[in-house]
């Protein structure tokens, strides 16, 4: 059985936060995070992570769904590598990963590409590159007859070695008993008194042993972040690779500024994305809607022909052809049922809204069963907490909510049932109904010029 091992000990000083460097965020998703489900999805499920700085955070992330080893002290990639030699030792007949848990865009593609040449090839150790434009900084691959002879660092090539383009990833695949052989040959013998896992290169080869290079077609899989600013371009290059692929999709952007969409997020053909929105999670929209201007979507199901203009929507359902906004707050486990129209500055909450119902402006619906062809005027609630216990509103189809009109839950309102304007509704109305809830009106003649006197 293959093995891989995942290297996040480091603490990512520059990143100026008490936190391990892979458990920074890229578009919503740790790095750490982005490396395992690559491996997940080429089929790698023995994976061992390297702890150090902050085990703690590591181990609350990981969940206990995966192995472990603790580098106490870091003394180098080699070093980091040797904690998980118990974790080889128990499988040691196939392959191993090596991989950076803070290089978030190694794919699943390259790890199998890589498998495949390796294995091919019989080499001890493949090392996965990439040709990159400005390879200044990187590890140059300096290939031979046979595989590559060494890995030359920026601060030891010649000019000829920088004019090189072929860099390496941090990335290696390894015969899993070569490997454990390889890092007991491993010396501080170097300026930063460390273990460097590139020098297993030069051991392998000085042994008999072929070390072989896999060029990954993926030019991204070496870029990984040391301070804010490389998080940010992280940032940049996950989210523009997202909106390329919706672009290919037929999904329409009118511009890019800021708009981030997550890598799980599923789009329809036709369908507009517009500026500032953000769309998150296992969300799925349909065809030709419109999302945006500054909307946020989180887990939800959107379907075809839906427009949201700024609005806020998390774990809930939209169904076709609903138009919601502006300012409009859609909050868990609602279902927008289809030719739903919400207007601007509504709060929606734990609630059906039947087809065709209108929800005009400045009212809040909460833990509400809402019937076809509603009519919400402007004002209503759904009072639907009393301080202890949440209640439901049970409302009919076709009923009309005047004005400023409170729901006390739980209450039910008949098919066809209507509210006064001003009406505190405290029991069932039955079908057809009229509630009308108003003390006679009272007129005082001349109070106000006896409290505003001596100001007018």
């Amino acid at each position: 059985m293959d093995n891989v091992i995942i290297l996040a000990g480091g603490q990512g000083k520059r990143m100026k936060a008490d936190m391990p460097k892979p458990l920074f965020p890229v578009l919503g998703t740790p790095m750490l995070g982005w490396v395992i489900r690559a491996c997940e999805d080429a089929g790698l499920s023995r994976i061992c992570v390297v702890k150090g700085f902050a085990a703690e955070q590591i181990d609350a992330y990981l969940d206990g769904k995966y192995e472990t080893a603790l580098q106490e002290e870091r003394l180098g990639t080699g070093h980091a590598v040797m904690q998980a030699l118990p974790f080889m030792n128990a499988e040691q007949d196939g392959d191993t990963l090596v991989l950076c848990g803070d290089a978030p865009f190694i794919d699943s593609d390259t790890i199998r590409g890589a498998l495949e040449l390796h294995r091919s090839e019989g080499n001890a150790v493949t090392v996965i590159t990439a040709e990159v434009e400005n390879p200044t900084g990187y590890g140059r691959i300096i290939r031979g007859t046979a595989g590559i002879s060494c890995i030359v660092e920026e601060k030891d090539a010649n000019a000829e070695q920088k004019k090189i383009r072929e860099v390496n990833s941090g990335a290696y695949w390894f015969k899993t008993a070569d490997l454990i052989t390889l890092l007991g040959g491993l010396t501080q013998n170097n300026a930063q008194g460390e273990y460097y896992l590139t020098d297993t290169i030069y051991l392998a080869i000085h042994s008999g042993k072929r070390a072989g290079a896999y060029l990954s077609p993926n030019p991204d899989v070496v870029l990984g972040a040391n301070d804010r600013k490389g998080l940010l371009m992280l940032e940049t290059v996950a989210r523009m690779s997202v909106i390329d692929k919706h672009l290919e999709n037929g999904v329409a952007f009118t511009c890019t500024d800021g708009i981030t969409i997550t890598r799980d997020v599923r789009i329809g053909v036709g369908t507009q994305i517009l500026a500032g929105t953000i769309i998150r999670g296992n969300t799925v929209i349909g065809d030709n809607c419109v999302i945006g201007p500054n909307c946020i979507i989180e887990d939800c199901e959107i379907q075809d022909g839906v427009q949201l203009n700024y609005v806020q929507a998390y774990r809930s359902r939209v169904d076709e052809g609903v138009k919601i906004g502006p300012f409009v707050h859609i909050r868990p486990n609602s279902h927008i049922k289809s030719g739903v129209k919400i207007g601007d500055f509504v709060e929606i909450k734990n609630s059906t809204i039947g087809e065709g119902t209108a929800v005009a402006h400045l009212t809040y619906v909460g833990d509400s069963d809402v019937g076809k062809k509603v009519n919400f005027g402007c004002g209503t609630v759904t009072v639907n907490y009393d301080g202890i216990v949440k209640s439901r509103c049970e409302i009919g189809d076709n009923s009309f909510i005047g004005c400023n009109t409170n729901l006390i839950a739980p209450v039910k309102l008949g098919k066809g049932a209507y509210t006064a304007a001003g009406t505190t509704v405290t029991k069932d109305i039955p079908d057809y109904a009229l509630a009308i809830d108003r003390s006679p009106m009272t007129i005082k003649e001349g109070y106000s010029l006896r409290k505003l006197k001596g100001k007018l």
